[in-house]
């Protein structure tokens, strides 16, 4: 069996696609046993208005495995933004968590033991666009999530390429001074 994996993170922001397409998913993922297992019963128990969790399903009663729980980084105020979150997103979701299996980022054997918590990022602009994309919106979010996953279970970025990386790196929506300088 595959060494215990107790807590491993990651992030990926997937964009470039039509309007209200880009995916920014973060996972945490472990043993059911452990913080992350602890973290997903909590969170399934702990509903709030606004911001429902629910598990990653394939299609109604097809949960995917590992057990993954979406909890929306929005805070959801309308049907049609529930609509595509729980419908085209949750498959993309489900589908990427397979893909990471498939691709080997999360051993077979361990589908049964490990938690995925996903935090998601749907733009609400998707509720209102009446020409919104879902086949590239599904596709955007399933790459973005096996992307996070990959990242998470190779430990990416690594604390060298980071710290060799570090100054030249600007965050997208850091803002500049009137200068142009950081």
């Amino acid at each position: 069996m595959s060494e215990r994996i107790v807590m491993r993170t990651g992030e990926a922001l997937v964009a470039g696609g039509p309007a209200f397409t880009a995916a920014e998913p973060e996972v945490v993922i472990g043993e059911l046993d452990g913080p992350v297992g602890n973290a997903i019963a909590t969170l399934t128990g702990d509903q709030s208005v606004g911001h429902s969790k629910v598990f990653a399903i394939l299609n109604t009663d097809v949960q995917v495995r590992p057990v993954t729980l979406m909890v929306s980084k929005v805070t959801v105020k309308s049907n049609a933004y529930t609509n595509i979150l729980m419908g085209t997103v949750q498959a993309a979701i489900a589908n990427g968590v397979l893909d990471a299996v498939r691709a080997g980022d999360i051993p077979k054997e361990k589908a049964n033991d490990l938690g995925i918590v996903c935090s998601v990022w749907l733009n609400p602009g998707a509720a209102t666009d009446e020409n919104l994309d879902h086949k590239a919106l599904f596709e955007i979010h399933r790459k973005a999530t096996a992307l996070a996953i990959h990242k998470a279970m190779n430990n990416e970025p690594t604390i060298d390429w980071l710290l060799e990386h570090q100054e030249e790196i600007v965050h997208k929506y850091y803002q500049k001074g009137l200068d142009g300088a950081l």
